[in-house]
């Protein structure tokens, strides 16, 4: 039992709800800070309801310093695990600034005050995004980096940013965690994937097509060089995912290596889109719909990870496939048809 609380900031979001979880079954005390821009509070009655814990929770934002301030006053925080952000990659490059002011200088203003108390262990939520078009495949976490939306350069910035702060001060230890395409759902069926609007996400879109919410599914190019002309992605489980957050914190926790490491979050594994849609067919026993349309600008196509740091330095490694993805997906779906 761990007494120390643990920060999550954006807790009640889709990746956030799912890690507080694990926390919370391995022993951590924390508290939930989110805007609820992009989330809803239910998801933390519903992890309530699941742990047996009562979560202390702040409908804060982040770059908000002064009620942040007034947060870590209260508690003695140990450690942060940092998802606050927004996430689209299309509504990136309708709105860049609104991107760079949220994730970015968001960011700074939690920095700053973690640095005011002396929290200096951090586990960043950042994207495979940040590699741009892969130059290699698996990709390594020494891969180069470049972005091809605002979304991505959001997230490398932040990243570049913590280098630099790792450098000036040793005390700092920051793990780096980019994710590749989280999907799936808690196995309970009580938390899950919550779009606003039209998902931006394959898998919801998939659901919601299953349902009859959406008519069919529009799949982004049939002609690149892969196994069947579709988009090849690397789907990870979000309790897979979760469990690398735990996994990352358990590291800081007890490392003695200061500083800034990356680490990839993935199965290592590509999936298609036609490959997702047979495996989603088979979960749901529904047909899904779909037409094959032009590329979509910035898509790549192929993007998967090689995990073999996160597997050798955090222990941790992904054990659900594609079919349990797709079944727990399904489940959330059928179980929360309007969301939360």
């Amino acid at each position: 039992m761990n007494s120390e609380f643990v920060l999550i900031v954006g807790g009640a979001g889709y990746i956030g709800a799912h890690t507080c979880f694990e926390l919370l079954v391995s022993g951590y005390n924390i508290v939930v800070l989110d805007n609820l821009s992009n989330s809803q509070k239910e998801s933390l009655k519903r992890l309530s309801t699941l742990t047996g814990k009562e979560i202390d929770f702040y409908e804060v934002d982040i770059r908000d310093s002064r009620s942040v301030d007034l947060v870590f006053e209260k508690y003695g925080f140990s450690s942060v695990v940092h998802f606050a952000g927004l996430k689209s990659v299309g509504e990136s490059n309708s709105f860049p600034l609104k991107y760079y002011d949220n994730n970015v200088s968001g960011s700074i203003s939690l920095l700053k005050v973690m640095d005011k108390y002396n929290v200096k262990k951090l586990v960043f939520s950042s994207s495979a995004t940040v590699y741009g078009t892969p130059k290699e495949l698996p990709i390594p976490e020494t891969a180069p980096t470049s972005t091809i939306n605002p979304y991505g350069q959001s997230k490398l910035l932040v990243e570049k940013i913590l280098v630099d702060v790792a450098k000036a001060d040793p005390d700092w230890k920051i793990a780096n965690l980019r994710y590749f395409n989280p999907a799936g759902a808690h196995f309970s069926g009580l938390i899950g994937e919550d779009p606003k609007d039209i998902p931006n996400n394959i898998m919801p879109y998939i659901s919601q097509v299953a349902v009859g919410k959406l008519e069919k599914l529009s799949v982004f190019g049939g002609d690149y060089d892969t196994v069947d002309g579709t988009g090849v992605r690397d789907y990870i489980h979000v309790t897979d995912l979760a469990k690398g957050h735990l996994a990352a914190l358990n590291y800081l926790n007890s490392s003695q290596e200061c500083g800034f490491s990356s680490f990839n979050l993935g199965t290592g594994k590509g999936v298609s889109v036609l490959e997702l849609i047979n495996a989603f067919e088979k979960a749901s026993g529904k047909n899904i719909p779909f037409n094959i349309v032009a590329r979509r600008q910035g898509d790549v196509a192929a993007c998967y990870a090689d995990p073999t740091k996160a597997n050798k330095v955090l222990g941790w490694k992904a054990e659900l496939d594609i079919d349990r993805i797709c079944q727990d997906a399904w489940r959330w779906q059928v179980n929360n048809p309007t969301g939360y």
